[in-house]
């Protein structure tokens, strides 16, 4: 069998090239390149110029751009694109609306452009700029990742933060967050270079705003918050209170989403003080979704109700449809899916409802990628507190499907989850299990918690009774770590299921847990987890002989259930209490 080596010495000059085609392009050897590069070093100086020129502009290079670029007479430049495209070095791609050509191979494009200096290659693209400006002035937009390419390769640093940060706003709009981050990344680079004033520092701010918005969708939190904290003192400095209070308002949210819950609240406070001070209604708008998000994290349902519904109400028609900051409607649509989930939670489903399918309808109606995938999580998860799967599962498998197609990291381990206790509980137990040890623990810490109750309850319809324990164990200190008072009432009720389904059953554990429980969501108005309790309890005391208070409890259970039309637990509390009345 030959060697790669002795392979290129026999094939020749041209055949390099037809190895290092058939060869994928991020695995080729260093010979190849050797062989490539000595091709173009032979070439005549004219010629090798025009291809290291073409390098420059790109692996498409436009006919009348490369004309601009060389200035070379128009026979002489033909004549010169024969011969490479003889030498298989270039070759017509398309003809009209004008002729373009491009590279062979993308090897051959990155040996080409290697081959030139930097002290050439930043003026040629330098000059590519200008040229793309006088060419077609009407047609910036269009070209504008072409645009910042070159600005920012030529060191060209005002056009390249304007350019730059334009193509990463394109970005972000179609949610391509990766592309987005790496162009206001490339804009702070470009940033660094200009004069500090004013305006720079404000570019500063917005800049790494930019970035927040960018990067929350990839779980990228971290990141969010050394950028928000990079710039915190930057507005501070220049005494800009409407930057200060969007910088507040992003960062309480990053806070929440990682867990540090010290400052959610003080941040979102002082961001609303400020949007109140300002007049400021887009930045109120915000602030009032992300301390909805941290009071409905800490069960604090009414006052989440009260902010999320401002935003719901503050806004009818077209406004409702105003991006407020955003690159999409994500606000209006998650204020409305969280505020579904808060609703949920204190058993008003009707009006969740309603609320989370005007969000899907919303969502849908600009076809989203992350709105859409927050209207489906909230309306799902909706559907899966009531106990109506078959709505519940449609609503979550189209949310799991967008995260995946959109890489949106940050609801799929949440919907995930959502979607594996809804088929546990339909009695998909094998299908349920997979997904929810795969994601429960993936969320972000507010869901963590509410995640791992429901694979610790998967685990229990298994009758993996040890297992289910250990996590509802480990639900239960996430929730008094960060005081999630809601998902700690639920990994109460959760603890005294264990305990009553043990074999014998640990009845004075249970009660405990299940009275627990019931005194929480009391407190908190939780009327789905009150008719469980409840339901819980009757069963428990039916089972020790106890008739009265299974009596009481069973019906306090049943009244629940068939006021809030929580159907799919009905004929369960029916039939124990069936059985008592009986005895």
């Amino acid at each position: 069998m030959r060697t790669l080596v002795e392979t290129e010495v026999q094939v020749g000059e041209r055949g390099a090239y037809r190895l290092a085609k058939a060869l994928p392009s991020m695995q080729m050897p260093a010979t190849v390149q050797t062989l490539l590069a000595a091709r173009i070093d032979r070439l005549p100086p004219d010629e090798k110029r025009l291809l290291q020129t073409a390098a420059v502009i790109g692996t498409e290079v436009p006919l009348p751009l490369l004309q601009a670029i060389v200035e070379a007479p128009e026979e002489m430049l033909r004549m010169g694109l024969v011969h490479l495209q003889a030498a298989e070095f270039l070759y017509e791609a398309r003809l009209f609306p004008d002729l373009e050509y491009t590279f062979k191979h993308a090897l051959t494009h990155e040996v080409a452009y290697g081959s030139l200096l930097h002290e050439r290659r930043r003026p040629l693209h330098a000059r590519i700029v200008e040229v793309l400006e006088a060419l077609d002035p009407e047609r910036r937009a269009e070209q504008v990742e072409r645009l910042a390419h070159h600005a920012f390769r030529g060191e060209v640093w005002d056009k390249a933060l304007t350019y730059v940060r334009h193509a990463g706003a394109k970005a972000a709009a179609r949610s391509a967050n990766q592309e987005a981050v790496a162009c206001f990344e490339q804009a702070l680079v470009a940033l660094q270079h200009l004069p500090e004033n004013r305006d720079t520092l404000e570019q500063a701010i917005d800049l790494r705003s930019d970035l927040y918005q960018a990067l929350y969708p990839l779980r990228e939190f971290g990141r969010s918050l050394e950028y928000l904290r990079e710039a915190e003192p930057i507005a501070e400095a220049i005494g800009d209170q409407r930057r200060l209070g969007w910088i507040s308002s992003y960062m309480s949210y990053c806070l929440l989403l990682t867990g540090r819950e010290e400052r959610t609240i003080e941040l979102g406070q002082r961001a609303r003080a400020i949007a109140e001070t300002l007049g400021d209604f887009a930045l109120q708008f915000e602030v009032n979704f992300y301390l909805g998000r941290s009071y409905c994290a800490l069960g604090d349902y009414r006052r989440a109700i009260d902010v999320l519904g401002w935003n719901v109400v503050s806004v009818e028609g077209d406004q409702s449809r105003e991006r407020f900051g955003m690159p999409d409607l994500y606000l209006s649509v998650a204020s409305r899916s969280w505020l579904t989930s808060c609703l949920a939670d204190l058993g008003e489903f009707a009006e969740g409802i309603a609320i989370g399918e005007e969000a899907v309808q919303m969502a849908e109606a600009v076809d989203q990628p992350l709105s859409r995938i927050a209207a489906y999580r909230g309306v799902g998860e909706l559907y899966l507190r009531k106990g109506d799967f078959p709505k519940a599962m449609p609503a979550l498998e189209r949310g799991l499907e967008v995260c995946q197609v959109w890489d949106i990291r940050l609801y799929a381990p949440t919907i995930a989850s959502a979607l594996g206790a809804s088929y546990t509980l339909s009695g998909r137990v094998v299908e349920g299990l997979p997904l929810l040890e795969q994601h429960a623990s993936k969320g972000t810490v507010p869901q963590q918690s509410i995640c791992v109750s429901w694979l610790s309850a998967a685990y229990l319809l298994a009758g993996r009774v040890d297992d289910a324990m250990r996590l509802a164990q480990r639900a239960l200190e996430l929730c008094h770590a960060h005081r999630y008072r809601g998902h700690e009432a639920w990994a109460l009720r959760l603890l005294g299921e264990i305990a009553a389904q043990r074999h014998p059953p640990e009845v004075a554990q249970a009660e405990a847990a299940y009275r627990q429980a019931l005194a929480l969501a009391e407190e908190l108005g939780m009327r789905p987890l009150q008719a469980h309790c409840h339901h819980g309890l009757g069963t428990l005391y039916a089972k020790t002989g106890q008739r009265e208070q299974a009596h009481t409890e069973l019906s306090a259970a049943l009244a629940l259930y068939r006021a809030m039309e929580m159907t799919f637990w009905l004929p369960q509390a029916e039939a124990v209490l069936a059985q008592v009345v009986g005895l």
